[in-house]
């Protein structure tokens, strides 16, 4: 991947390794453009995401880097912000950052991702629960709050999959994310989750592909190893899908390059 755009530190409670690691392994991997875009603060689920009080600590290590790796790399400086009606926060929102990544880990505050609370999906209706997911992408593209879109099917993370139409209960997600002006990630984590694939699977990046929709890359790396891992099969997909370049963002700005 020549652009790494999700990737995290030690600061957000479930990461590890330092910021100069993660940097490192990128320039190793060949990386050259990496970004950091760290959980961002909310009143909800505090203990996974870093404080209102660690921002100004979180975005100075990172222009730190910046500065330090000029030479080899650029750094980019992000949040992941989750999309949960009634916790989004101006402080992040308006913060002086390069893109912000908007992602939905919760149903009606169900951390539907986390491992602890995977007991929930027994009580569900499985197709109701990816049309709520979906349905919840959908709204965040509408909000014209955020830059990218962080792991768009990441509601297969368990492997649990609806019994309609996947692309169908995804299209008019897709649909407000190409009106919002908005990117895709492929980022590799799921390889390494029991769905054991990228998000978005092969399927609806295809999808992707037909709407013109850019893409970006990352590795959502929460240990410095994990940065730059399974790069080949995302750019693999990529350009079975037909891309030939991807996005990255600099205060807020689109710019494409070619991979």
């Amino acid at each position: 991947m020549i652009v790494d755009l999700h990737n995290h530190t030690k600061l957000c409670n479930h990461a590890e390794g330092e910021i100069s690691q993660y940097v490192e392994k990128a320039i190793e991997c060949g990386i050259k453009y990496f970004g950091f875009s760290e959980h961002a603060p909310m009143n909800f689920d505090q203990k996974y995401r870093i404080t209102f009080e660690q921002m100004r600590e979180y975005e100075k290590s990172v222009l730190e880097a910046k500065k330090k790796y000029k030479n080899s790399i650029e750094i980019l400086l992000g949040y992941e912000v989750d999309y949960l009606k009634g916790y989004m926060d101006e402080r992040v929102l308006n913060a002086d950052v390069d893109y912000l990544i908007g992602s939905v880990h919760f149903i009606e505050e169900w951390g539907f991702d986390n491992p602890e609370f995977i007991g929930n999906y027994k009580d569900q209706d499985i197709d109701e629960i990816w049309q709520k997911y979906f349905g919840a992408i959908e709204e965040m593209a509408n909000s014209r709050l955020f830059d990218i879109v962080g792991h768009l099917d990441l509601i297969k993370i368990f492997n649990y999959l609806p019994t309609k139409n996947i692309n169908k209960i995804a299209k008019d997600a897709l649909l407000a994310i190409k009106e919002a002006d908005m990117s895709i990630e492929i980022n590799v984590a799921g390889f390494r989750k029991p769905i054991g694939e990228a998000y978005p699977s092969m399927s609806l990046l295809n999808e992707i592909k037909k709407l013109n929709i850019p893409i970006t890359f990352a590795s959502d790396a929460h240990k410095p190893e994990q940065v730059g891992l399974y790069s080949d099969e995302a750019i693999s997909m990529a350009k079975s899908a037909g891309y030939s370049e991807c996005v990255l963002y600099r205060n807020r700005k689109k710019y494409f390059i070619k991979f």
